[in-house]
């Protein structure tokens, strides 16, 4: 945004000297590394398009990925992106082993709900659980390339199913919960998947909603299916006859097979694979035909944590909420946050309309720092007049950040009488980037409706309908 257009658009937020920390870490490193001057992250943006190898490979080490050895070669800038250029060649990693990297009893997960039992796993706990699933999906027989497709709620079966089905090589797709069976298998019928994660049933909205009658259909449109994994969703549904759908069992019993004989669990076992191996399936929407099944292999990892630690400014302490079930790219976008050490808050229903302080009251009981929704549901709380009340105490709030759509003035305007100290602005990305394109930087003043900078290392052009170039950004 230039001085003329800025001239009239109120400041919102402004940085102070300790918002930032990493990114001025991160130029420092560069600064002194290629002696280069940079002022700030426009400067530092430039370098980074300019020398896309260079950066790419500092983002690398300063993430710290863990891999099996050190790649031969960013990419080859001669080739162009629509003949799809490997990136990070000749190293081999594995994305479930980077969620995983920390072991510690920090909070990793904390699961919550509208009927569900808050529980809190640790870093070590998450380690656990996920090699337990693991072992369970190995003794299946599941292998590097076969996909496990899931469509359940907001679950922590979810989490240790996704890091587990990564662990081994396998990959990992899902459809969200409130899709209807025949949208289900538009996307998944074109797959040949082994295994389907489902569930019997979860509430949302105050009520109960029953999985089973389209879970059935569902799986009679899926004949490669070798498993059905169904979670019980509350104590009496074990009493639930599931025999009708084809290879069902509950998943408690499934995941029996991951004990040995003796009742202790194998060793966890990372499958490296190169950095182009498919990890997971995101669908675009399937407004214009059927849904496109695009392939992200660990490019997430890295352009996702980049964006976590350095635009969004955040540290070991920092919790996220996420609301949103697997089923999207924010899934994946959420579970990276493991990779950086930080703690994920999974809510499963949905918490903004129980009462007019539910949502608020989440906030405030996990002390979340950062949050990606979609503007509907403020809008929405706003017409409702769902305000915290004077008692809730959200300092903690440092981002919150809305995505999916446009958000309108009058939404900033109802949570900046909210959030007094937060940033409130907006990101967008896409499906096909499984991340974002326009994000917030901490060491930049926030303007009211305005998302102030593209992630480092991703040039942004502007064309119109004919193909004609507009503008670049920061021109």
């Amino acid at each position: 945004m230039n001085s003329v257009q800025s001239a009239n658009i109120p400041i919102t937020w402004t940085p102070t000297e300790h918002h930032g920390k990493n990114v001025k870490k991160f130029r420092k490193i560069i600064k002194d590394k290629y002696l280069v001057k940079l002022g700030g992250y426009e400067d530092l943006y430039k370098w980074s398009i300019e020398n896309i190898c260079e950066f790419w490979a500092e983002i690398w080490d300063f993430l710290g990925i863990i891999s099996s050895r050190r790649f031969d070669k960013v990419v080859d800038l001669n080739i162009p992106m629509n003949k799809f250029p490997k990136w990070f060649e000749g190293a081999e990693l594995n994305y479930a082993e980077n969620l995983l990297k920390y072991r510690d009893d920090r909070p990793a997960l904390i699961v919550d709900g509208e009927e569900t039992e808050t529980k809190t796993y640790s870093f070590a706990q998450m380690y656990e659980k996920t090699r337990l699933y693991a072992a369970a999906f190995r003794k299946l027989g599941l292998k590097k390339g076969d996909i496990v497709v899931c469509h359940m709620s907001n679950r922590k079966e979810a989490v240790f199913a996704t890091q587990a089905v990564i662990s081994i090589g396998a990959i990992w797709t899902a459809a969200l919960p409130m899709l209807g069976a025949q949208a289900v298998l538009r996307r998944f019928k074109q797959l040949n998947a082994k295994v389907l994660l489902s569930e019997d049933g979860y509430r949302l909205g105050g009520r109960d909603v029953n999985m089973l009658p389209k879970l059935a259909e569902i799986v009679e449109g899926l004949p490669s299916l070798e498993k059905v994994l169904i979670v019980a969703s509350k104590s009496n549904s074990y009493s639930k006859d599931i025999s009708s759908i084809r290879n069902s069992c509950f998943l408690d019993e499934f995941l029996k097979m991951g004990f040995e004989d003796d009742g202790s669990v194998p060793p966890m076992k990372f499958e490296l694979v190169s950095f182009s191996h498919p990890i997971t399936i995101n669908y675009t929407s399937g407004t214009t035909g059927l849904p496109k099944g695009i392939v992200h292999g660990s490019s997430v990892l890295i352009s996702v944590a980049n964006n976590g630690l350095i635009n969004f400014d955040t540290d070991r302490d920092s919790r996220w909420l996420t609301i949103m079930p697997a089923g999207t790219a924010m899934w994946l976008i959420h579970l990276t946050v493991h990779f950086l050490g930080q703690t994920l808050v999974l809510y499963e229903g949905d918490p903004y309309f129980l009462n007019p302080t539910s949502f608020w009251d989440i906030l405030e009981k996990y002390k979340i720092s950062h949050i990606l929704m979609f503007p509907r549901a403020l809008d929405e709380m706003e017409k409702r007049n769902h305000f915290p009340a004077e008692k809730h105490d959200l300092s903690s709030m440092k981002i919150l950040s809305t995505a999916g759509t446009v958000t309108k003035l009058k939404t900033h305007d109802f949570l900046l009488k909210i959030l007094k100290s937060a940033a409130v602005s907006g990101a967008f990305g896409c499906t096909e980037l499984m991340n974002f394109a326009l994000v917030k930087d901490t060491t930049l003043s926030t303007y009211k409706g305005e998302i102030n900078v593209a992630p480092l290392g991703m040039p942004m052009q502007v064309f119109d309908e004919n193909g004609n170039l507009l503008l670049k950004f920061l021109e």
